[in-house]
Parts: C-alpha cells; structure tokens; sequence
C-alpha cells in the first residue's frame, strides 16, 4: 500500500529526514516512535504533502502511484488521510456542511453517486456512534470552542467519514485524558480493516494498550534506526531510549 524509500526531505537549508525506508501493507497497523525532533511529524507532513517541506531525494509509492508527484487534494482523494496533533478551527463551517462537502468531492472522483440527504444524515449518526461523538456538535463550527478531547474525537470521526485507506495519526493521544484516549483509540481500533491500514505516530506506550500495532518503529535524527513488534514499545516504556541512541552510529 505504501512503500517509502531513502526518504530525504527538509525545511529551509536544515535537513530534517536523512534516509526513511518502511513498507505498510493493507491490514497493517504501524506505530512510530523516537524522542523529540527525530523528524516524526515531519515524516506525517510530508506524506499529507505539506509545501512546507521539500523533498530532496527519494521515493514514495501509494497505491502504486508515485505519491510525491500527486498534489495535496488528490492524496486525499485516493484514501490518505492524516490526523493532526493540533486540529485547526474553521469558524463559520459547521461540522455537517463540512464533511458533507469532504464525502461529495470524494464520491465524484470515484465516480460515485452522491448521497441523498437522508443517507449522509443516517451516515453521520452512525460514525458519530463510533467515536461517541454527539451528533449535536455537528452542528457546530469545525473545532471552535471544542475541548482537546472533542478535537480528537472529532478527527477520528471525520475519518470514520472517509474510510481512508491509510491513515496518518499524528499523536492522536496527546493532550488527552484516560477516557477521551480510551474513546479515540477504541474509534480507531473499530476502523480497521483488512483493506485498510494506519500508521500511528506518538511518545507513549499508553496508546498502543488500545491500538495494537503489529509493527513499532523507533525514528532517531530522520531515519529509522529500529523496528520491532509491540513489545518493543513497552520496552521503550521500561527503558527509555538511551539503549538504542548510545548504540546508534551515523
């Protein structure tokens, strides 16, 4: 589904990813891991197509179409989606008008019929159940006012929407207490299918008790220097870093 190699990018004259090589396939659920300023996010902004970063050398496949070469829209279109850390706020546009715009665009490049009223209607209530969303805060504008918590729920909520084939979540988990982290992790967890596939970026273990990764990752200074299966992320709990860092040549 998404084959990244020799990844290189950066923002200005800094070099920020040295080097990533990973493989996710449908069914996958990967989790990145690494101290602060190892390039995590970076890594989440450029696959979402980010022109912030560029991209220095080489290469991304999605769906065996050459992702570097796609505008941001279209990543979108073909099933990427990326959850942000801070969610933004669009004041003026509720929740319903947006993601009943975000479903038609998406069904017109498929080549799909719209949804009538009352389908997209009964599809709201249903996915704001998956996520224990109340479905009044559709009603409100994107984000504005809402809690980190509701924030958080309201991403996943919009990718229960979707149905992305990939999803980037970039530390869905911070800033979130047990409950809201138990009811974002548990929206996810019950989006996954053998079709399709997510990689979830974060600092703590406490998140994959509910989002079982089948592979975890360490990033350290743009590349990944070590992967695992879940129990590596609670070794990293244990542990800390230092034993992978010390141990880690350029």
């Amino acid at each position: 589904m998404l084959s990244v190699k020799n990844l290189h990018a950066s923002v200005g004259d800094k070099e920020i990813l040295r080097g990533i090589d990973l493989e996710v396939r449908a069914g996958e659920v990967h989790a990145i891991m690494g101290p602060n300023g190892s390039g995590k996010s970076t890594f989440a902004s450029v696959l979402a197509g980010n022109e912030k970063f560029t991209v220095t050398e080489g290469e991304v496949s999605f769906l065996g179409r050459n992702l570097l070469e796609m505008p941001i829209e279209d990543r979108a279109r073909e099933g990427l989606f990326l959850g942000f850390q801070y969610p933004v706020e669009i004041p003026g546009v509720t929740m319903a008008n947006f993601m009943k715009m975000a479903v038609a665009e998406q069904r017109k490049y498929r080549g799909e019929e719209p949804l009538t009223a009352a389908e997209f209607l009964r599809m709201m209530r249903e996915k704001c159940a998956v996520v224990e969303l109340d479905p009044k805060m559709t009603s409100r504008a994107v984000n504005e006012g809402f809690s980190g918590g509701e924030k958080k729920k309201n991403e996943i909520f919009q990718m229960a929407m979707l149905a992305p084939k990939l999803s980037i979540l970039d530390e869905t988990d911070s800033g979130l207490d047990i409950d809201a982290l138990r009811i974002v992790a548990t929206g996810v967890t019950k989006l996954k299918t053998a079709d399709n596939a997510t990689v979830v970026i974060t600092h703590y273990q406490r998140l994959l008790d509910y989002i079982v990764p089948d592979y975890v990752h360490v990033l350290y200074k743009g590349r990944i220097i070590h992967s695992g299966d879940k129990s590596l992320a609670l070794k990293l709990e244990r542990e800390g870093y230092d034993w992978l860092i010390n141990d880690y040549k350029e």
